[in-house]
This record gives structure tokens, C-alpha cells and sequence, in this order.
């Protein structure tokens, strides 16, 4: 996940956090996160990255909409992040408290 841009890792959570979301609804999500308007150009080619990355799948609900949904590796990407991350915040959240 080292090589995602920080709105691609915004993405991956979306979709974990959403049930086989579609793109506009991954977009509103990010707009009330980010309070701004999340443009097409920036919102599909960022999931077709994490598709050819291998960390999502695209599957088609109709002609027009597509759905996403984490693969194994994308949930494990996650995962390790997350736990990359607590090393960091909880050392120092335990040093807060001592204090």
C-alpha cells in the first residue's frame, strides 16, 4: 500500500466500509469527507488503478453501473496498514497517558 496515493488508500476504505458499492456512491462519500466535489476524471481512473493493482474488483450491475468490492489482497493491504499505523499511534497514546 506504500506506493497508493493517500486518496487511493481513501478509496480502498470506502469500499471496505460500503456493501459492493457503486461509483457514485463511493464519490459521495468521499465529497462529505473530503467537502468538496470529487470530479469523474479524478474518482475513476483512481478505482481503475486499485483494479489493475489487484486490490479491487469491478463487477458490472448493469449496462451503466459498476460495483467494487476489496479482494483478499486488498483486505489484506488494509490490514497491514492498520496495524503499521497502531504501532505508531498507540506507543503514543500510551506515553499520553502515562503523563
Amino acid at each position: 500500500m506504500y506506493d497508493l496515493t493517500g486518496f487511493q488508500r481513501d478509496l480502498l476504505y470506502v469500499i471496505n466500509g460500503l456493501d459492493e458499492p457503486h461509483g457514485l456512491a463511493i464519490k459521495e462519500e468521499l465529497e462529505g469527507y473530503y467537502e468538496k466535489d470529487i470530479h469523474h476524471g479524478r474518482l475513476y481512473p483512481n478505482l481503475d488503478t486499485l483494479v489493475d493493482k489487484g486490490l479491487v474488483e469491478k463487477g458490472q450491475v448493469d449496462r451503466r453501473t459498476n460495483y467494487y468490492t476489496l479482494t483478499r489482497r486488498g483486505q489484506r493491504e488494509i490490514e497491514a496498514r492498520r496495524e503499521w499505523e497502531a504501532e505508531y499511534l498507540d506507543d503514543r497514546e500510551a506515553a499520553e497517558l502515562a503523563n
